[in-house]
């Protein structure tokens, strides 16, 4: 058994200072139960904890690591631009080369502004989207999640799904009847919505594929029914690719469908590991902000040197010949391993893949929505979870969430993943 006595120590007192210990809620491992781990190094695919265990890597901060930890290209940048100041609220040339870049990468997304969260960006979106149309309402689908502003937490996923919190107190009852809600993969339930609010609707915002209640992946056909649903009702389509943005692809989740959105937020990967959103797409439309339009929306940090830089040199890898395939065979590698260890030990388990990240769904039943994925025996993941870290395996602490397969991991991590997964699901079956 591993130790994790001094996490333990640390947890107690995070408690005094912190909400559940914690700054963001799924690091409190409450749908797992146990101590949440405190982790001091991260090398490569590897992390380590404050007792000096060692585990690989499958969360990648949920998803920006795409390198790996402390990959040497961006520490060097880092350290190189953090001696000349980390910050100025002052334009600089490094936020115009990385918008530079997203825009070439994403030819949909004609203007950036960038901002320091994915929350930010989502929000600073609708927003536009609301003054473009000069419409209220937005339509987001049943365990989306966007991040935490008060418009969006309506029927959320990530940490929401995780602590089943349907939605959140302190939201003002005015800004949950303007947000409309619809399964995600159903094209009908969208077209009641735009046909029972005609002229009232902005937006759909929308996960390209869904990641925060796990990896759902988009059904034929449907993100190009929802481009038509919109453009023919004069409302904008937004796609939030915080996760899927660089991580599908070069160009995101758009370039690998084919779908034109008019917005497009993004975060994560743009800033190997440091704070940082964005927000992009039609030139029209994002002429909107000030100081160039009405629209206001400003952020001291937004776009400082050290979150550019990280976002440059990371997207300077990326951009490489042969990247992405290398990611897609490793991931691929993975989730056939998982799905042949799941049937071996005859456990049901769902994986569900898409690029370099993934998810195994504890159920039986296909999973297409926040209602299938919410069937997953959570209590059966809890404690593959458990074991996966006693097998030296750090897989994400929730059944709703994806892991991530990162450059840094090798075909030898992958096997060893997999040889951890087949001995976890062994040992659920053993006690059963």
């Amino acid at each position: 058994m591993k130790n994790f006595e001094k996490s333990k120590r640390l947890f107690v007192e995070a408690q005094r200072y912190l909400p559940g210990g914690v700054d963001s809620p799924v690091r409190a491992y409450k749908s797992v139960g146990g101590t949440p781990l405190f982790i001091v190094r991260g090398k490569g695919a590897r992390i380590f904890d404050a007792d000096g265990n060692e585990f690989i890597d499958c969360v990648g901060s949920w998803g920006p690591l795409v390198l790996g930890h402390a990959h040497l290209q961006v520490v060097s940048a880092l350290k190189k631009v953090a001696e000349n100041g980390t910050s100025f609220g002052a334009p600089t040339e490094l936020e115009t080369t990385l918008a530079k870049m997203v825009t070439q990468a994403m030819p949909f997304i004609e203007m950036v502004r960038f901002v320091s969260s994915g929350t930010e960006a989502t929000m600073s979106a609708l927003r536009l989207a609301r003054a473009f149309t000069r419409r209220d309402k937005i339509v987001k689908f049943d365990g989306g999640y966007h991040g935490h502003s008060d418009g969006l937490l309506a029927r959320g996923g990530s940490g929401m799904a995780t602590l089943g919190i349907p939605d959140s107190p302190g939201v003002p009852a005015g800004y949950a009847q303007n947000t409309l809600i619809a399964p995600y993969n159903n094209v009908g339930a969208v077209e009641q919505l735009f046909q029972h609010y005609p002229g009232q609707i902005a937006a759909v915002i929308i996960e390209p594929v869904a990641a925060n209640m796990g990896v759902v992946l988009p059904q034929p056909g449907f993100l190009e029914s929802l481009r038509k649903l919109t453009s023919k009702a004069g409302a904008l389509l937004i796609f939030d690719e915080v996760i899927t943005g660089f991580r599908l692809a070069y160009g995101g989740a758009q370039s690998v469908f084919g779908i034109k959105p008019d917005l497009t937020c993004l975060g994560k990967i743009i800033g190997g590991g440091l704070p940082v959103g964005a927000y992009g797409g039609r030139r029209d439309i994002m002429s909107l902000i000030a100081p160039l339009g009405p629209v206001y929306q400003a952020g001291t940090l937004s776009g400082n040197p050290l979150a550019m830089t990280a976002g440059i040199e990371t997207l300077k890898v990326l951009s490489q010949p042969g990247v992405y395939e290398q990611l897609e065979t490793k991931c691929a590698a993975l989730e056939k391993g998982i799905a042949v260890a799941a049937r071996e030990a005859g456990v049901p388990v769902q994986v569900h893949r898409i690029g370099s990240l993934l998810t195994a769904f504890f159920t039986r039943g296909k999973v297409v929505d926040y209602e299938t994925a919410k069937k997953s025996d959570t209590t059966l993941f809890a404690r593959f979870f458990w074991q996966m870290l006693e097998n030296g395996v750090y897989w994400p602490p929730s059944q709703f969430e994806a892991a991530f397969v990162s450059l840094a991991h090798t075909e030898e991590d992958i096997k060893t993943i997999i040889d951890a997964v087949s001995r976890a699901l062994l040992s659920l079956t053993a006690t059963r």
